[in-house]
């Protein structure tokens, strides 16, 4: 017969794997068809239609008239709209109406055009520079480098080094305050040139 405490440490294994499998289910089960592709390269191609999620989006036409007019073909519904050309966000909720627009300094590894999905939110960090950051949004990553929304606690919006390889766009606080409230986990975020 079995002593008790053999029993018990294969009641807890088993119980563990049944959660860890259930969370692997979960997760699996709320991501987003194109996220679960492969990672976008630190180098896209622009108008790449093998991007991840791609959907039209990478040439969203622009008015050039008025820059903070969002991007024609940048997806429906409520999403964040990041355009790495304009170095601008859109909050769109619903009815395609813009909540808030607003300017960000760029990380020095840009995502490729597509749609993704808020994988994971953190209060206050130390961003991959070594400032302290804060309300940061992340969406994908690219090589490793994780790309993602956030304001320096300092409210600095300085470029990262050059060479640097940094996934942190910088917004002011208060749009990152705007940007944290909106950009919940799951929330869509399209990426267009």
């Amino acid at each position: 017969m079995p002593s008790s405490s053999s029993v018990m440490v294969t009641g807890l294994t088993a119980a563990a794997l049944a959660v860890i499998g259930f969370l692997a289910y979960q997760a699996s089960a709320t991501v987003p068809a194109e996220l679960g592709g492969p990672r976008a390269s630190a180098s896209p191609s622009p108008g790449v239609s093998g991007a991840p999620g791609a959907s039209g989006a990478s040439g969203a036409p622009r008015d050039k008239r008025h820059p903070e007019a969002l991007p024609r073909r940048s997806g429906t519904g409520e999403r964040v709209v990041y355009s790495v050309d304009d170095d601008r966000v859109w909050l769109v909720g619903a009815g395609d109406r813009v909540q808030r627009t607003f300017r960000v300094t760029p990380s020095t590894v840009d995502p490729a055009p597509g749609t993704y999905a808020v994988t994971s939110r953190s209060k206050r960090v130390t961003g991959s520079d070594g400032v302290p950051v804060e309300h940061v949004v992340r969406f994908t990553s690219v090589d490793g480098v994780v790309i993602g929304f956030s304001a320096a606690v300092d409210g600095s919006t300085e470029k990262a080094a050059p060479g640097a390889k940094t996934g942190g766009i910088r917004e002011t606080r208060a749009d990152g305050d705007a940007m944290w409230d909106f950009a919940t986990i799951g929330q869509k975020v399209v990426v267009v040139r």
